[in-house]
């Protein structure tokens, strides 16, 4: 964990920025924070310690990974179970102001704040993967706050939306998982689309715009389907493409530019692994298989 950005405790409840701040917090035998509200919306992550955390009157025992999304006008409270051990979090409040402005700009982006305002449902669990990818955010996000690098307005504006969508979709994704038929077919799909643009960009980001779902969801599915990362399915799509090119003819140089491969050391080292022999060799092997009587 980052240590150089951590912030000392301040019992302050309220906030100083009209848009949104946050804070990386690791203690001992702190003060207890008595019981109260905001007029803004705070996310708490959940990182170590012993601490329950009662809101609108209702116990909540935490573990790695939980978060907790406090709405405006709500009471809340953290109890320490053991001061012993470090109590680390982060907290990162954000304006309605702020949240609105979000909104506008897709509605998505309000799901959770909705959520818990109806439901009632505050507590919200992480797997490792997800909670690991939230961490790296939220830490992103600090850095950029305090730097002084060119664009950091701009920057922080998308570190902060990125978040928040993120949190949204995973909770949404959780909250709608799609039934074995609906991932038969999302996989089927994508098995089809990367087939027909091998020759193309091929990343996750890309992949989960084009089919509206998770990146994370996207790799989980090609885990259990073929039991290969959605990088390795690719790569040896490509590959099979460049050998079956190879195998008529076509010259090493094209065919490895037409299936995706940025530059030929990369693929020269993909298809030894593969096959055993580099392409020059494969190619005069079947040469010479083919003029065998």
């Amino acid at each position: 964990m980052k240590k150089n950005l951590r912030t000392d405790f301040n019992p302050r409840q309220y906030m100083l920025s009209k848009d949104f701040e946050i804070y990386y917090y690791s203690d001992k035998d702190m003060k207890k924070v008595g019981n109260h509200s905001h007029n803004y919306y705070e996310f708490y992550f959940f990182l170590n310690g012993e601490v329950s955390i009662e809101i609108a009157e209702k116990p909540h025992l935490l573990k790695n990974g939980d978060m907790v999304l406090i709405p405006p006008g709500v009471k809340h409270h953290v109890d320490i179970l053991n001061s012993e051990l470090p109590y680390q979090r982060f907290v990162f409040w954000i304006s309605q102001d702020y949240c609105n402005h979000l909104v506008q700009q897709s509605a998505e982006y309000g799901y959770l704040m909705q959520l818990v305002t109806t439901s009632r449902q505050y507590v919200f669990h992480f797997d490792r993967f997800a909670f690991n990818m939230i961490q790296s955010k939220i830490f992103g996000l600090i850095e950029e706050l305090r730097s002084n690098r060119f664009g950091k307005s701009a920057k922080i504006n998308l570190c902060v939306s990125d978040l928040i969508f993120f949190l949204n979709r995973n909770v949404y994704e959780n909250n709608h998982p799609q039934s074995p038929k609906e991932e038969q077919s999302l996989y089927q799909n994508l098995v089809l689309y990367i087939e027909d643009h091998l020759e193309e960009e091929l990343s996750l980001d890309e992949l989960a715009a084009q089919f509206f779902v998770s990146k994370y969801h996207i790799a989980h599915i090609f885990k259990d389907q073929l039991g290969l990362s959605i990088h390795q399915y690719i790569l040896k799509k490509r590959l099979e493409i460049c050998r079956a090119a190879i195998l008529s003819n076509t010259e090493i140089s094209e065919a490895y530019l037409m299936c995706g491969f940025k530059d030929y050391s990369s693929f020269f080292r993909a298809f030894k692994k593969e096959y055993g022999l580099s392409p020059k060799e494969f190619k005069e092997l079947s040469m010479n298989i083919q003029l065998t009587p």
